[in-house]
């Protein structure tokens, strides 16, 4: 596959704070990556960089095969930047703004533009001092997704956006995603990367910690189970890979690895069992572990 975003050993430091360790990772054609992380783990930072809009100290960062600091205007030709604060000018109305940023791009689909005003409900003739954070974000989505990009970098896109709109912003990037386009994808709404992303990165203080596809990671963790049988259940926490067994009754519940799952199923294949629930992890899950150490 073709890499669009390629980030290696990437460090950052502020004066005697270093907000990038080692960060590396890749984004392909095509590909939703999530890039996962809480406030001041280097999320916008790595984003900044992979901007142009400050120097990295060490590593590689490129975008199609451009060095994003030296090749920045003719990255930006082809990249498309919501971020998670939308900043307007406040005596335009959001329909100029929304112009100005698709004639600074280049150009742009009106007819795109209409259509995703029409579902996003904005009004585009209210001035930008008067809108909400959430229409400030939608301005800014709308003008994205109204320009043709290779790449799109959203920076927490639909902060400030309800349920509703948020599901139109999903079915949007899966539209991208559908048209071979790459999505750098940064979020604290973590179903929402579950839901879109094929690849999850996450940082934690500078540096990734775990990246790969969700089906990878999901190897990593493990899966609830709850078991009930007519017959005494105590056995089963003895089963390798069994953790934090609860027994109340007849009913077990506990968590399994998910690579002993075998030996799990030859155990209860030997019950006569009335219930048996598996619930897979979740990239809730995931991200849990790493931050609660």
């Amino acid at each position: 596959m073709e890499e669009i975003v390629k980030v290696a050993h990437l460090q950052k430091r502020f004066g005697k704070f270093q907000a990038l360790k080692d960060v590396s990772f890749t984004v392909e054609r095509g590909q939703v990556v999530g890039f996962i992380g809480p406030n001041g783990a280097g999320k916008s930072t790595t984003i900044r960089t992979l901007l142009g809009i400050i120097k990295k100290d060490s590593g590689e960062a490129t975008i199609f095969d451009k060095d994003v600091w030296k090749d920045s205007i003719a990255i930006h030709e082809e990249l498309s930047y919501v971020p998670g604060d939308v900043a307007l000018w406040g005596n335009l109305t959001g329909g100029e703004i929304i112009d100005l940023f698709m004639k600074l791009h280049g150009g742009g689909d009106a007819r795109k533009r209409d259509e995703l005003i029409k579902k996003f409900e904005l009004d585009p003739k209210k001035k930008a001092k008067n809108y909400s954070k959430g229409n400030r974000q939608k301005v800014g989505l709308i003008a994205a997704l109204s320009v043709e990009s290779e790449l799109y970098i959203l920076d927490e896109p639909t902060s400030g956006l309800d349920p509703l709109m948020e599901a139109i912003f999903q079915e949007e990037i899966a539209k991208l995603k559908a048209a071979g386009k790459s999505i750098l994808l940064s979020s604290h709404i973590l179903s929402e990367v579950e839901r879109l992303a094929d690849k999850v990165v996450i940082i934690r203080e500078g540096q990734v910690v775990e990246s790969g596809t969700l089906d990878e990671m999901r190897h990593l963790t493990r899966s609830q189970v709850i078991l009930a049988s007519e017959e005494d259940v105590s056995e089963l926490q003895g089963v390798a890979g069994v953790h934090d067994f609860s027994q109340k009754g007849q009913e077990a519940t506990f968590a399994i690895d998910n690579k002993e799952m075998n030996t799990l199923l030859g155990a209860v294949a030997k019950l006569k069992v009335t219930k048996f629930e598996v619930v897979p992890p979740t990239l809730e899950d995931l991200f849990i572990r790493h931050y609660e150490k």
